[in-house]
């Protein structure tokens, strides 16, 4: 009996140091995968044009910091998902100037709302400003709309208010789509407008024509920045 005991109690000790093993490797290989996902971007000699798009929920951003780490420019978001004013855009957009990189507002889209009253909430929200990048009107999935607007519904509300903010910024608006909205409305094949598309370290093709925008990862992490920020290129 007692030499069966010590037998069994030497498996037992043996499963418990390869259980231990493994899971230290597993800790380690979570850790390096988390180091390399927080970190990617893509290739600059595929993309020489990267930047970010940030908003108040970045909370305070050190932008000399963010300067020094390869950001191009920032997309600022204007309007938030309730539909006001995103409380952190205008101390964004004058320090993302002071910090010298190029600058652009976005617009949160929400389809179960008014166009026209959108459009006068950014433009009373970004000033005109002849040297900053083209606006972004992107565009939200709309689930919670009570009843769900139609493909041709949007892109007549999409009409009216990207002629509101492009006469107001004097530039061509860029339209960005998720696979989401995508898949929902398949609205890229009736805006004649730049795209601006999504998808995490993979390249987008799920819109009828080439994009020109990519946000290649929601995840990144970059010094003077509280948590992850969305990492943005631009076509070569």
């Amino acid at each position: 009996m007692s030499v069966g005991f010590r037998k069994n109690s030497g498996r037992t000790g043996l499963l418990l140091r390869v259980l231990v093993a493994l899971l230290f490797v597993l800790i380690i290989g979570a850790a390096v995968l988390w180091q390399w996902w927080s970190g990617w971007e893509p290739s600059r000699d595929d993309y020489p044009m990267q930047g970010i798009t940030v908003s108040a929920q970045q909370g305070d951003i050190a932008w000399g910091a963010v300067r020094t780490q390869g950001v191009d420019f920032a997309y600022i978001r204007a309007t938030s998902p309730d539909g006001k004013r995103d409380p952190s855009f205008a101390d964004n957009w004058k320090a993302a100037q002071e910090a010298g990189l190029r600058y652009g507002a976005e617009l949160l889209y929400d389809p179960c709302k008014r166009a026209a009253d959108q459009a006068t909430l950014f433009i009373t929200t970004v000033p005109r400003d002849n040297a900053a990048l083209p606006p972004v009107v992107n565009i939200m999935a709309g689930e919670h709309c009570p009843n769900q607007p139609g493909r041709d519904a949007i892109l007549s509300e999409l009409n009216t208010l990207l002629n509101l903010v492009e006469t107001h910024g004097g530039k061509a608006a860029l339209i960005r789509i998720s696979p989401a909205v995508e898949t929902r409305y398949e609205l890229s094949s009736g805006i004649n407008r730049t795209l601006w598309l999504e998808r995490n370290y993979f390249l987008p093709d799920y819109a009828a024509h080439p994009w020109v925008m990519w946000t290649a990862s929601d995840a990144r992490r970059i010094e003077g920045i509280e948590g992850p920020v969305e990492w943005d290129v631009v076509a070569p």
